[in-house]
Parts: C-alpha cells; structure tokens; sequence
C-alpha cells in the first residue's frame, strides 16, 4: 500500500489572475487587429488575375460582355512603378479585342467602377516582349470603365453616321472603325 502525500497548493493572488485575464485580453484584441490589417480587398479570381475595387460604380446596373465596346481611362504600369501607357482621355476597346487578363477585368466592372488590375503574365503578354513592356512581365492597370455599348449596336451608329456625312470623331475607332491598341495598352495579342 502506497501513502500520498498531499503538498498544499498555496492560494494564488487575485491580483495575478487578473493580470493574466488582461494579458490574454489584450492578446485576443491584437490578433484580430493583425488579422484585419492583413484584409487588402485584393481579390485572386479562379484564372489567377488579381484586382482590388478603388470604387464600385453602379452596381445595379449590367457589366460589359465580349460583345461589348467599353470606354475606358486607364494606366498600365509595371510592377516597379514604370508607367507604360496610359489614356490621354476616354478610350474605347473591344472587350473580346484586349489581353485575356484586361478582358476578365473590364467584366468584372460596372459603369464608373475603378478597379486595379494585377494581371499576370500568363493573362497579359506572357513571354514576349511589347515596346517597354519586359517578356513575362506583370502588368498594374488602373481602369475607369466610363460606359461601354454592345459592339453590334455602335458599328449600326457609325453606319448611321457615315451616311449622314462623316464618321464620328473621336469615337471608337475613327474613321476607320478599327479600334486603337496603344503600343504597350491592353491591346489583344
């Protein structure tokens, strides 16, 4: 038969307890406020095109399509901060006639969204070289989407217009109807 010997466990202060109830406290309240700042509003799509909204637009009405020309301001740099492009005014484009990762983003938009677009090289040029944009470069676009027509519908008002005795200036493409692809914007391949 063994004998236990029962040590009596000295009373700890209350002054102690609450120190350490402050202390985990203060702990918790940190960890959530890491946790929070860590939140960027960075958004990583399935196709890996990375965007963040700036402002949301109209979010009640339709985003752009494929079949859509929307107008655009925007800015492309490169991830050093090198400007290689950017709008001078509204500009249109070809939502289906961009680089894949220009394309994903301008669908993602409404009328007077600004997002930032971090589109990957896989989703922008990839391994060649355009102007003063670097092979397998990621590309930084600030975009504007202005407003944007089903593309159908604007080449039935430049017709309209033609025939009412010139095209339209300063719209979407001119004269000629070929929109512009700035060298280094977000052009189509």
């Amino acid at each position: 038969m063994s004998t236990v010997t029962a040590v009596p466990l000295q009373p700890v202060k209350r002054a102690y307890v609450m120190w350490l109830v402050v202390g985990l406290l203060v702990a918790l309240v940190a960890g959530v406020a890491l946790a929070r700042a860590g939140d960027t509003g960075i958004v990583t799509t399935p196709s890996g095109l990375r965007y963040k909204v700036i402002k949301p637009g109209d979010v009640a009405g339709p985003r752009p399509t494929d079949a859509d020309v929307a107008l655009v301001n925007y800015e492309g740099k490169l991830l050093d901060g090198t400007t290689f492009d950017k709008s001078q005014q509204p500009t249109p484009f070809p939502v289906a006639g961009v680089v894949p990762g220009f394309s994903e983003g301008l669908k993602l938009m409404h009328k007077g969204a600004r997002y930032r677009l971090w589109i990957k090289p896989e989703l922008g040029y990839g391994a060649e070289a355009k102007g003063p944009i670097p092979a397998n470069s990621t590309l930084v676009f600030d975009v504007e989407l202005q407003d944007f027509i089903n593309e159908s519908v604007l080449r039935q008002l430049q017709m309209q217009q033609g025939m009412m005795g010139g095209a339209m200036p300063g719209g979407p493409g001119g004269a000629t109807g070929a929109p512009p692809s700035g060298p280094g914007g977000p052009g189509g391949r």
